[in-house]
């Protein structure tokens, strides 16, 4: 079975973020997941961490204004010196709390603007510089365009294509089913294809985006596909969960 790691942005909203450290490790979690850490000074969340026994697998860099509707910045060429900062910020935060991957948001542009893709390649390429010299992997994620209308990277092909093309060590794809199935389905033949690059997956019941098992794939199956091929990373639960956190929780012990 894979490891699984509780996405305390979505789950265990029962009760305040610096307190959902210590109930994901009462469930059973071993390892947690989140968007943005950046409300917190990064040695509370450390403590946090430190202090439920859990491991960190990500969390993204900053996205912005994220309530303005930001959704990150790599493809905003009027935003570069903003990226840079972001990305300053995000491995600050990544060395004091110790996260192995984080995340570089693509933001909302046109995906087929070529000043877009430019400056989220430099930016790509930037990060990627960064983050290896802080010892700390990157991943980019596709996103869905009825989850995210306008977010610039939104096809698992060009993803792929991006990561494969720049061929750095330390830069990998986030694999998101949910998103995988919404946008393309052939969730277990992309598996396949993709995972020499895959450096994180998600999961989440689609359409609904609650608890796995609830949803229209087989994610027994894919979990059964995750274990063959040998993934050693976590598995993020990104799910919104139907009711209380805990009450949602039996899909684990189902598998």
């Amino acid at each position: 079975m894979p490891k699984f790691a509780a996405n305390l942005s979505m789950m265990f909203n029962e009760r305040p973020f610096l307190e959902r450290f210590a109930a994901a490790a009462t469930a059973g979690f071993s390892a947690v997941e989140y968007l943005f850490p950046y409300d917190y000074p990064a040695e509370v969340v450390a403590e946090k961490l430190r202090d439920a026994g859990l491991n960190q697998a990500l969390f993204n860099m900053p996205p912005g204004d994220w309530a303005g509707g930001d959704r990150g910045l790599a493809s905003l060429s009027d935003r570069r010196e903003e990226f840079e900062s972001s990305l300053v910020k995000a491995i600050a935060y990544g060395k004091a709390i110790g996260t192995p991957l984080l995340h570089m948001m693509a933001g909302i542009a046109p995906a087929d603007d070529p000043t877009a893709a430019s400056c989220y390649v430099d930016n790509l390429k930037k990060a990627a510089d960064a983050t290896a010299e802080a010892g700390i992997g990157l991943v980019i994620e596709p996103i869905n365009k009825r989850d995210m209308p306008g977010y610039f990277l939104n096809d698992f092909n060009r993803a792929f294509d991006l990561v494969a093309d720049l061929d750095r060590p330390n830069v990998s794809l986030q694999f998101d089913i949910y998103h995988r199935q919404i946008m393309h389905g052939d969730v277990i033949t992309a598996l396949r294809q993709m995972a020499p690059r895959i450096g994180h997956i998600q999961i989440a019941a689609v359409p609904t985006r609650h608890e796995p098992m609830t949803g229209e794939l087989n994610d027994r199956m894919i979990f059964e596909e995750i274990d063959a091929l040998g993934y050693q990373g976590y598995v993020g639960c990104e799910y919104r969960p139907a009711g209380v956190t805990e009450d949602g929780l039996g899909w684990m012990s189902s598998i």
